[in-house]
């Protein structure tokens, strides 16, 4: 008996352990590493097939709670695994989630013009999370693909 007992005492810790590090977030640096890599790809094998790679809802750019999108300077969205409907579409005037939308920023002017300006950087911003229905707090690390007037993004929750 206390020999069962035990082995459902352990199984619960390993439970408990494993729930935890499966539900933690994305990190700043997974975020910064893939969108690099993003971009690294897009120079390597083109952007056509790096589009197809990226878009892969079960593919190395979706993890944890995030994933890597592409966009160009434009405002026009080339990559999204989440949002396939966002694909093609020019997303330049819209406004984040801000709960007064005359103070919403327009997030994908703002990530443009880090990618033209210092090539890389943070962006905060209000979004709605899947599940949740109040906006909270998201920052985007961008990153301009060298050479190209496209850039790559990845966001975690604050």
């Amino acid at each position: 008996m206390k020999k069962g007992a035990m082995a459902l005492l352990a199984l619960g810790v390993v439970l408990v352990f494993a729930g935890s590090v499966f539900a933690a977030g994305a990190t700043k640096e997974e975020c910064t590493a893939k969108t690099k890599e993003a971009a690294e790809m897009v120079n390597a094998k083109g952007l056509d097939a790096s589009i197809a790679e990226i878009n892969k809802k079960d593919g190395k750019f979706v993890w944890k709670d995030s994933y890597v999108f592409l966009a160009d300077f434009d405002g026009k969205v080339l990559a999204h695994p989440m949002s396939p409907a966002l694909i093609g579409k020019n997303v330049i005037d819209m406004k984040d989630k801000s709960e007064d939308p005359a103070k919403g920023k327009f997030l994908f002017k703002e990530f443009t013009e880090v990618a033209k300006g210092k090539g890389e950087g943070w962006v905060g911003y209000m979004w709605g999370n899947p599940g949740d229905p109040k906006p909270r707090k998201k920052i985007s690390y961008i990153f301009r693909v060298p050479g190209k007037n496209v850039y790559a993004g990845a966001g975690i929750w604050e």
